[in-house]
């Protein structure tokens, strides 16, 4: 699938002699052979493999304080929150488990931002890997969605050692968490296929992003449950409640510290929510990943 036609002009040159230039034009945007393009995405599931390796190496994640860094920064990650909505809104002394809690939201929302904001980023930082090689450029924001679940993973070795001090017990409720996640990661890949594909026509839509993560972070059940979100004032409860992530985090957090079986409603409305963006956020990167050889 190339990304731009040659256009071939004429120019006058010295006498007898006529000059060729090429001239570039994008081609027409439109979706590729859907069956073709799927085959290409998975032969080539082992260079988002390396891919994702090779970044996580570039950042020293390969060395020792490299690996030691995963499991400390969502540690202070988390101790950081743990300050604000303790001194804010004395949160530990209602809620004696408000710790696991609040790492199980703050983890999973980190992977979703992750997938969210380095997808965004995906195709304006593989430019060059773009303009000199033939690939399926879905395959780039897919990556780092692989990348985010490889950071996401010490954090919840943090997260079960702070789940066993805090006395929570495993039941089978809690695999209700593995749905609720799997939607998060639908979703997160989808915006990050969207947004990936805003950024190659509107540079600046990366200096937003950040102020939209922080936002989506606050009225997300991250440093409260849904129930406690849900029952706020009318309109902050309106707002936490057309959320989409909200019915995802809601089933996760039920699943791995409630230990209560996850609310159907919830589940069907995150499921749903996933399901579309990331149908939606593909196909529109891969009816329009034929210009970005062109706009970048």
């Amino acid at each position: 699938m190339k990304s731009t036609v040659p256009a071939v002009a004429a120019a006058q040159g010295p006498p007898g002699r006529r000059l060729e230039h090429q001239v570039f034009r994008s081609q027409r945007s439109g979706l590729p052979h859907l069956p073709t393009y799927l085959r290409q995405l998975w032969a080539r599931r082992q260079f988002v493999h390396e891919m994702a390796r090779s970044s996580l190496r570039a950042q020293n994640y390969g060395t020792l304080f490299g690996q030691l860094w995963l499991v400390l920064s969502p540690l202070l990650l988390g101790l950081v929150y743990f300050m604000l909505g303790d001194v804010l809104g004395n949160a530990a002394k209602t809620n004696p488990k408000y710790f696991v809690t609040l790492l199980a939201g703050l983890f999973v929302f980190n992977f979703f931002s992750s997938c969210m904001m380095q997808g965004a980023g995906s195709v304006i930082g593989g430019s060059r890997l773009i303009m000199n090689s033939h690939f399926p450029r879905l395959l780039l924001p897919i990556t780092q969605v692989v990348i985010a679940f490889m950071r996401f993973l010490p954090s919840m070795l943090v997260f079960v050692v702070v789940h066993y001090l805090q006395h929570v017990p495993w039941t089978m409720n809690s695999l209700w968490a593995i749905p609720a996640f799997c939607c998060v990661v639908l979703f997160g890949a989808g915006l990050g296929f969207l947004f990936a594909t805003i950024q190659v026509y509107f540079r600046d839509f990366s200096n937003f992003l950040p102020y939209l993560n922080r936002i989506w972070l606050f009225l997300s059940p991250v440093m409260y449950s849904l129930e406690q979100g849900l029952h706020k004032g009318r309109a902050e409860a309106l707002v936490i409640k057309a959320n989409p992530l909200s019915p995802m985090i809601g089933v996760w957090g039920d699943a791995l510290v409630r230990n209560v079986p996850a609310n159907m409603h919830w589940l069907a409305a995150g499921a749903g929510w996933s399901v579309v963006v990331f149908v939606f956020g593909a196909l529109v990167f891969m009816w329009k990943e034929r210009e970005f050889s062109v706009r970048l």
